[in-house]
């Protein structure tokens, strides 16, 4: 029962090494493809999904295409919607809810300032919105563009050109965004015109 090797369900256990490789300082430890230590073909039986997930699996399998992008471009306008109604531009920096970060240290964390940019792009002021943070403003574009070419793919099959973008633009990209959150932060003239 215990300590037996687990091995697939439709064949039996391999034989074990009648000559297995001699201990000593330069010994191999692990298994290595030539000595057969990893059983070929290992196969375990498939996990039950529970309620929940076979609930999910059947609303996903009876939607109707257009509903995962619908849903997408609801919780897209719930944050516009937000931004809108709660105006940041004249809350107070401990308004609630505010940044942690930034109520913590008095630091500027990374988004800080995203959502009265998107206040400002809302209102078509885009000097204003990259004033408070340029970085969102500038990726601003490229989400649209991915996001409609994925939506209008999956709900009407639409072809459209796609955005490909590689890992070393991402991490570019992730790269700038810390220069630009560290930048923000620091005490001396041009960076305190930065502070939001």
């Amino acid at each position: 029962m215990y300590g037996e090797r687990v091995t697939s369900v439709d064949r039996p256990a391999a034989a074990p090494d009648p000559h297995p490789p001699a201990a000593g300082p330069h010994a191999h430890h692990g298994p290595h493809p030539e000595h057969g230590a990893w059983p070929a073909g290992v196969a375990y039986p498939p996990v039950e999904p529970d309620r929940f997930t076979r609930l999910v699996l059947r609303l996903h399998a009876r939607a109707p295409r257009w509903a995962v992008p619908l849903a997408a471009l609801g919780c897209v306008g719930l944050g516009m919607a937000y931004a809108l109604l709660s105006d940041p531009t004249h809350s107070d920096p401990d308004a609630r809810p505010t940044c942690l970060l930034k109520l913590t240290t008095g630091l500027d964390c990374p988004g800080c300032g995203g959502t009265r940019a998107l206040w400002y792009v809302l209102h078509a002021d885009l000097p204003a919105a990259a004033r408070h943070h340029f970085l969102f403003v500038f990726s601003l574009p490229f989400l649209a563009w991915l996001f409609v070419s994925w939506a209008g793919n999956r709900a009407f099959g639409w072809r459209l050109p796609e955005l490909r973008i590689s890992p070393k633009v991402i991490g570019g990209f992730l790269a700038l965004w810390l220069a630009f959150s560290v930048a923000r932060n620091l005490p001396w003239a041009p960076f305190t015109s930065l502070y939001v």
